[in-house]
């Protein structure tokens, strides 16, 4: 076998024996033909493909190459996971890779037993698979050498780059990768691989980090011309790569509903539904079982062990359904499924690519989506994102601005990690990374210095009381983890672990027996266990409840797709087969907000009720920035959606021209919460003016406010729809 350009014949000759006898493979896919140059160079790289595009080889062959090639020792391979499931899942194949050439593969995370991680450190793998939060634990505790253990090192792999990058995770990522560069005492090659995003070249400069204009780097995209709802070149070998997917958006009202339609439709059929909400995921998972489908759960508060047999249970079996949150829409190996269900719609035209790329894998097979909405809401959502889609556009990944909360985390976790940090040497540990320049950074050191949390002895820095006090606990388990997760309680039936539920079933009154709804069956509560946050179950017959609650968990759509809502209810419709339901849905939802939207610009309307809208269909962040901005005008209530802005009772169209000419001119971030505040991981560590200062430029749409400001305003009496 040989590929485009001798690509196939520059890999190791031991690799190549094996891709064409042991994997059967008659030929490299562009993705990896492309990628082998680059990477036996050196160079960095994001390697864009769809889910199953074989990114996952396209790194991992040359790198195995380049280990033989210039005879690396040791661990001299990291691939890094968003997911300890992912980790696993890829473990076996690795394990195979590796073993062609005599080397190994181990995964090290918070499940693997203390035995094997141990072993780890004197037979040191050659590839080692973690997460950050691992491999910063393993950096900080005292029973790592991370320095011998880490040696090694030449390369990582950041899979699932683009999940990273878009929220605090990212910055973690990144600032734990530069304290792993200068212990390797040499810059690592980053290799990202991701499923298609709006901004390749910005994320790739994103990951090289220090790096990022002193290192070679590409982007390898073989399908980057096609739109993201074409099929990609690279699709599996005996699959239709040339077929077009098959989208359908219905609209059933209910939950129960689409339960029923579920139910009925593609027996025989293996199913994966996305749900927006565990709490979904659980009732709809009662309804289908008790419609007789065998039916299996996903979602995070569910136990490792429940979901492990779950996912099992489902590549196995034929005609059943999964449903799950966004858990699955990774590439966990879930078997060849048939069809991909979704329930509302994915908050990004981005998860909807990764789901919709679950399916098609099989021969003579073709990508699909069924839409059921099971609200008003969810329809339209679920109409904007595939118009969207249809459109060639996808979300660009833009890292959160600001990461000061980060900055004091790592800060704390270098002290930990040295014991002794020189004041005037702790920022080369960051190679220069933005957020750790010292002009930036200073400030958080000295709120740290002033509260307790460092000590300082002379020039050198090392952690203090009240790091101790706040974060001490378990070997300062909890300062690994960058967010912060509302507290739950285990769920236990004898000593078996079911999964977590939210306190407040626990605690609010109830007529009757207190029942739970987990892993899609009702359980009994039997005895609660405060102090250790646990509470005992038996098996119940119906009537379980399920709810979690989470820090900010309003869901936040684009501006894009709030504009999208807004051509659907002008007149466009996405061009994906619609139900006779999904048709009588879009009429109704734009006979009923056809006073909210106005082709020529922006609607304000007085309700019934006399409570006045701006309807500027910017998005929630720009609506909160032209919140903040137009004080004379907006209500002292301050609330804005996706859609709209409340105004005050009394406003005037001459009030309104002079608060937009004074908003053009100064716009103003968003005010925050102090609830907000709280839910920001280590806020406490930093000031509080610089804490609400990194919320409010993250919730900023300044481009988004301007467009709005700009647009001419029709004031009209109509009532709008609530």
């Amino acid at each position: 076998m040989t590929g485009e350009g001798g690509a196939f014949d520059l890999l190791d000759p031991v690799l190549g024996h094996h891709i064409v006898n042991s994997l059967g493979w008659r030929s490299l896919r562009p993705l990896q033909e492309q990628a082998v140059g680059p990477l036996l160079t050196g160079e960095d790289a994001v390697l864009l493909a769809p889910t199953a595009g074989g990114k996952t080889e396209a790194a991992v062959f040359p790198l195995l190459t380049r280990a033989e090639r210039h005879g690396w020792q040791g661990t001299s391979l990291l691939y890094v996971c968003p997911l300890r499931a992912l980790l696993n899942n890829l473990l076996a194949r690795l394990e195979t890779y590796t073993g062609w050439l005599g080397r190994t593969a181990a995964v090290w995370h918070g499940d693997v037993a203390t035995g094997r991680r141990r072993r780890m450190l004197t037979e040191r793998p050659d590839v080692l698979l973690t997460t950050p939060e691992s491999l910063e634990a393993m950096l900080v505790s005292v029973h790592v050498d991370h320095r011998a253990f880490l040696s090694g090192l030449h390369c990582v792999v950041v899979d699932e780059v683009h999940a990273f990058a878009g929220d605090d995770r990212g910055w973690h990522l990144l600032a734990v990768l530069e304290r792993v560069q200068r212990i390797a005492g040499r810059p690592l090659q980053r290799v990202g691989l991701s499923a298609t995003v709006g901004n390749p070249g910005e994320l790739l400069a994103w990951l090289q980090g220090s790096g990022h204009g002193r290192r070679p780097a590409r982007v390898v995209a073989p399908e980057t011309a096609i739109p993201p709802g074409a099929a990609a070149p690279d699709s599996p070998p005996g699959g239709t790569p040339d077929a077009a997917p098959d989208i359908e958006l219905d609209y059933v009202g209910s939950l129960g509903n689409a339960a029923t339609v579920i139910a009925a439709l593609h027996r025989g059929e293996k199913r994966l539904v996305f749900c927006e909400s565990r709490r979904a995921v659980e009732e709809l998972g009662e309804q289908l079982r008790l419609r007789g489908v065998t039916t299996f759960l996903s979602h995070a508060s569910l136990s490792v062990a429940e979901r492990r047999r779950a996912e099992a249970a489902f590549a196995e079996a034929r005609d059943c359904v999964i449903v799950s949150t966004s858990t699955l829409e990774l590439g966990i190996d879930v078997g060849d499924l048939d069809r991909v269900i979704q329930l509302d719609a994915p908050a990004t035209v981005a998860s909807f690519l990764q789901r919709l790329g679950r399916t098609g894998r099989r021969p003579g097979t073709t990508r699909n989506c069924l839409f059921l909405a099971v609200s008003d809401e969810g329809f339209l959502a679920a109409a904007a994102l595939l118009l969207q889609w249809s459109r060639g556009w996808v979300e660009p990944v833009a890292p959160p601005p600001e990461p000061r909360h980060i900055v004091a985390q790592q800060l704390l976790a270098l002290c930990l990690q040295e014991h002794r940090v020189g004041d005037a040497l702790w920022a080369e540990w960051w190679h220069g990374l933005g957020p750790f320049e010292p002009r930036t950074a200073a400030p958080v050191v000295r709120h740290l210095v002033e509260q307790g949390y460092l000590d300082r002895d002379g020039d050198l820095l090392f952690i203090g009381p009240e790091a101790e006090r706040r974060f001490g606990h378990r070997h300062f388990m909890n300062l690994t983890a960058v967010f912060t997760a509302p507290p739950e309680f285990t769920v236990l039936n004898g000593r078996t672990e079911i999964g977590r539920t939210d306190p407040d079933l626990l605690t609010e009154e109830v007529e009757g027996p207190r029942k739970l709804l987990l892993a899609g069956r009702s359980w009994l509560v039997t005895y609660i266990d405060f102090r250790r946050r646990r509470c005992f179950v038996e098996p119940a017959e119906g009537g379980g409840r399920a709810k979690w609650s989470s820090f900010g968990s309003t869901r936040i759509h684009s501006s894009a797709l709030t504009r999208a809502a807004r051509d659907v209810l002008l007149g466009t419709d996405p061009p994906v087969r619609l139900t006779r339901r999904a048709r009588a849905a879009l009429a109704e939802a734009r006979a009923v907000r056809a006073g909210t939207v106005d082709p020529a610009g922006t609607v304000i309307t007085r309700r019934a009720d006399g409570e006045v809208r701006w309807w500027t269909w910017a998005g929630h962040r720009a609506n909160a920035t032209l919140a903040a901005s137009l004080p004379t005008a907006v209500s002292v209530h301050h609330r804005v959606d996706d859609c709209w802005v409340r105004l005050r009772a009394d406003v005037t169209p001459t009030l309104w021209r002079t608060a937009v000419a004074d908003a053009a001119e100064r716009l103003c971030l968003p005010e925050i919460d102090e609830r907000a505040v709280k839910g920001l991981k280590f806020a406490d560590a930093l000031p509080a003016s610089l804490a609400r200062a990194t919320l409010a430029q993250r919730m900023a749409d300044p481009e988004g406010a301007r467009r709005a400001l700009a647009e001419p305003v029709s004031f009209t009496q109509a009532e709008a729809e609530g």
